[in-house]
């Protein structure tokens, strides 16, 4: 009797999709708690948490929110919190950013007091936060973003980062040479065992914008002339060749899935660990869509977090952290 098949009846993938238990066992590609890193951001004189309208479910911690978010996250098992800190007061220079009394850097030294070193304590290192202009920089005579002037600014941000207790800093700004000029600066000051995530290939991205309400930016202009061009993608291994070289220990492409060829291509590159940025825009699109009941919200958060895993990253920073990973751990 024929079996309707065709030529090659034995031949049937679709056997080991037959149950939910044998689609488990031969899966390729698993996200794992570990895999994953928290964003936070925390409010500086904040009386209590401030929700933030662009990003359901997400909030402008207070300091002391800040540390039961950072336990949470740590009971779940991810691995991570990159801290994020939104001064009261901003100027041209980014003053709070080298403060070592700015609330990054006290945000930086609560989690540690909390969490000791169970948790990866990350921060990031740049200026837009804390500078009235909104830029990663600060700026010359004519407006522009000075690379060189914020290169000394980012070393001094390092410095009270790490002093305060961060592991794992964070370059964000996409200024040339960044990594070296800090790596040099924490070497210099005793501080060889603090870790560079590379924002290496970090674009110019529409998928920014509640992160710049999360982080109140008052951003004039654009950031086109440091940000990579989302046009280009064998720049973003020019850039990868440069950080390593300049000395990075891991490497993260930003945002991720608009990124996901460049998210495969760094990662066929090289031996370090590979990071990818699930960015504000990517969350508010999926919580937006679910929202409405147009697509299934947690099928949709898991299959974007497969999709960063697929494309090579190692690490992957979603706001989706914590619900995800008590997710992963259900199996």
């Amino acid at each position: 009797m024929s079996s309707g098949y065709g030529e090659f009846p034995g031949t049937r993938p679709r056997r080991l999709r037959a149950t939910p238990a044998l689609r488990r066992m031969v899966a390729e590609h698993r996200v794992h708690p570990a895999d994953l890193v928290l964003p936070a951001f925390v409010r500086e004189g904040a009386a209590e948490p401030v929700p933030l309208a662009s990003m359901p479910g997400v909030v402008q911690h207070t300091r002391d929110s800040l540390r039961k978010a950072a336990v949470e996250a740590l009971e779940a098992g991810v691995s991570g919190i990159m801290l994020f800190g939104v001064p009261e007061t901003k100027d041209a220079v980014g003053s709070a950013g080298t403060d070592p009394e700015g609330i990054l850097q006290v945000a930086i030294r609560d989690v540690r007091a909390e969490v000791g070193e169970a948790l990866v304590i990350m921060s990031d290192l740049c200026l837009d936060e804390s500078t009235d202009h909104g830029h990663c920089g600060v700026l010359d005579g004519h407006g522009r973003v000075d690379n060189d002037a914020t290169l000394a600014r980012y070393a001094e941000m390092a410095l009270v980062q790490a002093e305060a207790g961060a592991r794992v800093l964070g370059p964000s700004g996409m200024m040339d040479g960044q990594i070296g000029h800090v790596r040099r600066a924490l070497d210099e000051a005793g501080h060889q065992e603090v870790s560079l995530l590379a924002y290496t290939a970090k674009y110019t991205s529409a998928f920014y914008g509640p992160f710049r309400d999360a982080v109140e930016s008052g951003l004039t202009g654009d950031r086109t002339t440091y940000q990579q061009d989302p046009a280009n993608a064998r720049e973003a291994l020019r850039e990868l060749a440069l950080d390593l070289a300049e000395g990075a220990d891991m490497v993260m492409v930003k945002p991720g899935l608009p990124y996901l060829d460049v998210l495969r291509r760094v990662a066929d590159e090289v031996a370090v660990p590979v990071a990818a940025y699930q960015v504000s825009g990517e969350y508010a699109m999926i919580e937006a869509a679910a929202g409405q009941g147009w697509i299934e919200r947690e099928r949709a958060i898991d299959e974007s977090l497969l999709a960063f895993k697929r494309a090579g990253a190692d690490v992957v920073l979603t706001y989706w952290a914590v619900e995800a990973a008590r997710r992963a751990a259900r199996g």
